[in-house]
This record gives C-alpha cells, structure tokens and sequence, in this order.
C-alpha cells in the first residue's frame, strides 16, 4: 500500500467516520450497533439529527479549511487559517463547539483570542482541535516528528488555550505521519508520549495505555483525553476500519468527533481501500461561507493528495 493511499484514507476516512457518528451525538452507547447489528449490511449512512445521510459536520469542514490554507500559502499561516475559521463561524455552520465559536466570534487578535478566552474560562481541553488534524497531519507528515508536533501545537492553539489540548493535537499528528510510513502508530506510542510536555505526559499516557478503555474516562468524550484515548483503543481493538469506526460511534457521546479521530488514524493504518466504498458514495463536505460549495470524495482525495506530496 502505498503512502498515497494511506494519505487519502486518513482524510476521507475521518469524513466518514464524522459523517457516521452525526446522527449519534449525545446518544447512548450501543445506539449504533443497536440499529445496524450486522457489520456490512449497508444503510449505516442515515443522517438524521440535523444531518443528511453522509453529510460531515464542522470536524472535516475545519479540517477543510486548514488544509487548503497550507497548500494555497505553501505552509502554516496562523492569521489566514484564523480568518478562514471566522469566515467560516460567521456563515452559521449547523454545529460549531461552543468554545470555538466564542473564540472566534470575540473580535480578539488571531494571536490573542483563544488565549483571552482561556483565561477567563479556564476551560479549553475540548476535542475541537484534535477533530480537525488530518489534513495538517498529512500535509506536514513529511517533515518529520518536531515539525508536525509543532505545527498541531501552532494550529490548535488558535482556538484552544489550554496546553491540553495542543498536546493531543500533536500526538495524532505523530501517530499519523508514522503511519503513513506503514509502521505501527501502536509500537510507537512510547517514543511519541517521550515528546509530549512533561507538564501533560502523565496523563496522556493513562489514557493512551494498552489496558486503557473508555470505561475509565473521567471526563465525557468531548475532552481531548478520553477523544484521543478512544481513538486509540478503537484501532488497537479490530481489525479493519469498519470495525474501528463502527466501535468508536458504539461509545456514545461525542460520536461524531470520536469516530473521526478514530476514522483517521484507521484510514492512514488500512489505507482508502479499507474504508467501505458504501460509506464513501453519500459523502459531502458543505463548507458555509463560500456560497454553495460542497466536497464529495474526488475534491477530498484531491485535497489529500496535494497535502500529501506539497
């Protein structure tokens, strides 16, 4: 398999996940399964909640905007992403996390808003980075481990003041890129938490560990610990992207953005080929604030490979 396909199955695969866990959100646990028991039986596109059938919520339309901004500015321009986001706040998305809307609607600085609204609220270790990485993860993967730590740290930093949630940006970030590799993103957990700040390494390797579950969580999963742990556990539990996926919306939650974390780091393990070609068909990407744009599978996959050869 090559990086290429590994590059596209990150992406489209955390659009599909975020297409799927939708209609879920805020659900119990098992709501999933519960309606579609039988792996492969198709329908499991269904919308509902808002959502039409395969339409990805703001995880993949944020991602969107992150990665044409790199590769219209040939690399990371924090001012522009910001404004993107702010374009994008100000159409009125049907879903935006309420931390990232009350940055990005203060009328602060780029380089200020997340962190005035951090210091106020004390609250900024959501999952609304984290959901939006797999195209700065692919686009940067080729620039090694420092690089694309860093530059998850810059990128979530624009709306998340908390060092929490910059960490667990950076640590998917290195989870990707070294399985775009094709080496085992599992096998290097130890050597990627080595690069976490000591201040968050504790306790990202609680939540990361081979005896972890989500069970254990003691925050709901829209926080960036439990999100990424799932994740995790989603991909070192099955075998195949189906199944991952399938298992992170079966948590409940915050489904959506758990099962695009997981659909990501399952798309650049099993490639584009693993991801059922039913779950691609109904797939589209609205993007508010540039008119009646919308991305279906050839503009993701096309947004997936420019990021990953740039």
């Amino acid at each position: 398999m090559s990086a290429d396909d590994r590059a596209v199955g990150c992406v489209v695969g955390s659009a599909v996940g975020d297409a799927l866990g939708a209609p879920f959100e805020f659900g119990p646990e098992g709501a999933f399964s519960e309606r579609f028991p039988a792996a492969g039986q198709g329908g499991e596109m269904c919308g509902g909640g808002g959502w039409d059938p395969g339409e990805a919520t703001d995880d993949t339309q944020m991602a969107v905007l992150v990665g044409e901004s790199l590769l219209e500015h040939g690399g990371l321009e924090p001012a522009d992403v910001f404004l993107r986001f702010r374009r994008w706040a100000a159409a009125g998305p049907k879903d935006i996390g309420l931390q990232t809307e009350a940055v990005l609607s203060s009328g602060d600085p780029w380089d200020l808003a997340a962190a005035l609204h951090y210091q106020t609220s004390q609250r900024a270790a959501g999952n609304g980075a984290l959901m939006r990485a797999t195209t700065s993860a692919v686009y940067f993967a080729s620039r090694g481990r420092t690089a694309t730590m860093d530059a998850a740290r810059r990128l979530a930093a624009l709306t998340h003041g908390d060092r929490a949630a910059w960490e667990g940006t950076a640590v998917f970030h290195e989870l990707v890129r070294i399985a775009l590799t094709g080496a085992d993103p599992l096998a290097a957990l130890p050597e990627t938490l080595a690069e976490v700040h000591p201040g968050h390494r504790e306790r990202y390797g609680a939540v990361l560990a081979p005896d972890w579950h989500p069970d254990l969580a003691t925050e709901f999963n829209g926080a960036v610990w439990p999100c990424l742990g799932s994740a995790v556990w989603a991909l070192r539990t099955t075998s195949r992207f189906e199944d991952a996926v399938r298992a992170a919306v079966d948590l409940g939650g915050d489904t959506d953005t758990v099962a695009a974390v997981t659909g990501g780091l399952a798309g650049a393990v099993y490639g584009i080929g693993g991801i059922p070609r039913r779950w691609t068909a109904a797939l589209h990407v609205p993007l508010p604030g540039w008119g009646d744009r919308v991305l279906r599978l050839p503009g993701l996959t096309g947004l997936a490979l420019r990021s990953a050869t740039a």
